[in-house]
């Protein structure tokens, strides 16, 4: 198993420095996590780093990338790379973890969602019936362990998988390319995004679409539901993200900020967004090669991180400590501490 860890110190993201004479970043005393170094750039991957999250504990955390392969590492001590989950044939886009901590679901470019036990290495489950690449997963709530998840493709379908099923329990049809999906708090709705540039709203207990956001004048790449509040975030190839409100009855229009700052670059991958725990940050890497940070109320800028050489695709908050995960093209994950209040 390919590992590496590479702590750069003084390092940048989000720990807090001045600079000093020469253009050298000089680490403040303030520290803000656990971690052992303020931020560590890992790298392990043989190709692109296309997606990473934390485990629900925030004791580990997965990445997976063009190389085929997920990672499993552990945040805290020596970051150790502690296992690999390998049996995609195509490049792995996106890592769901389950509640449980223990089970993960996987997309990829090999047409295929797929479920692990990350403890035992194995592959549960694997599902086949979509036709073209596999760009995004979304678990619903509600469930310990593995129960059922959506996936979007490039078929122009999104399929709903249950564990106790071997084929799809249910399709919807969008008829152009799924690009992201996620579900609200409770689970009754699904939210959808692709080439139509409009976030759809799909209701699970009726099977029909309730209502369609626009706002986004490109495709939605990436979907993230605040687990504080339940608002939506999305972030879009027209180089903006937003927050959407997602109560039931909302006056006016629902896309309650509009965040600039983050172009999504001449590559257009699938980049995917964030909310901090308490849901007071958002944040979405970039084409540009930097992390953008924005206060979720106000919209102001808290952080512009450098560091990553490539495009930045996705970033995940720690469950628990102000601690930012980011994956890139540039097949290195950075794991860094920010100032919750800057």
């Amino acid at each position: 198993m390919s590992q590496a860890v590479v702590p750069r110190n003084p390092v940048q993201p989000g720990s807090g420095h001045s600079a000093a004479e020469g253009g050298t970043l000089i680490p403040r005393s303030k520290r803000t996590s656990s971690l052992a170094v303020p931020s560590v750039q890992l790298v392990g991957h043989e190709g692109e780093v296309f997606t990473c999250q934390f485990d629900p504990t925030g004791e580990v955390f997965a990445s997976g990338g063009f190389d085929r392969s997920i990672l499993l590492w552990r945040t805290y001590g020596d970051w150790a790379n502690y296992g690999m989950l390998k049996g995609h044939s195509g490049a792995v886009l996106q890592v769901q973890w389950v509640a449980d901590g223990v089970h993960l679901y996987s997309t990829s470019t090999d047409k295929t969602v797929a479920l692990w036990d990350a403890q035992s290495g194995e592959r549960i489950k694997r599902w086949r019936e979509h036709s073209a690449i596999v760009n995004c997963c979304a678990l619903q709530p509600g469930f310990v362990g593995p129960g059922v998840v959506a996936s979007g493709s490039d078929d122009g379908t999104v399929r709903l998988w249950d564990t106790r099923h071997k084929s799809s329990i249910h399709t919807i049809d969008r008829g152009f390319p799924i690009t992201a999906v996620a579900y609200n708090l409770s689970g009754d709705h699904l939210f959808i995004a692709g080439l139509d540039n409009t976030i759809t709203v799909w209701d699970v207990r009726q099977r029909s679409i309730s209502d369609r956001w626009v706002g986004h004048t490109d495709t939605v790449t990436g979907l993230a539901v605040s687990t504080h509040q339940g608002a939506l975030l999305s972030y879009g190839m027209d180089n903006t993200a937003r927050v959407w409100d997602t109560q039931p009855f909302v006056a006016g229009d629902r896309c309650k900020r509009v965040l600039q700052g983050a172009p999504s670059g001449f590559e257009k991958n699938l980049i995917k967004p964030a909310w901090s725990r308490d849901g007071q940050l958002v944040a979405t890497g970039g084409g540009d090669r930097t992390i953008t940070v924005w206060h979720a109320r106000s919209g102001e800028l808290a952080y512009k991180l450098p560091g990553h050489k490539g495009c930045v695709n996705q970033v995940h908050f720690h469950p628990r400590e102000p601690i930012l995960l980011s994956a890139s093209t540039d097949r290195t994950l950075f794991l860094g501490e920010i100032d919750p209040e800057p």
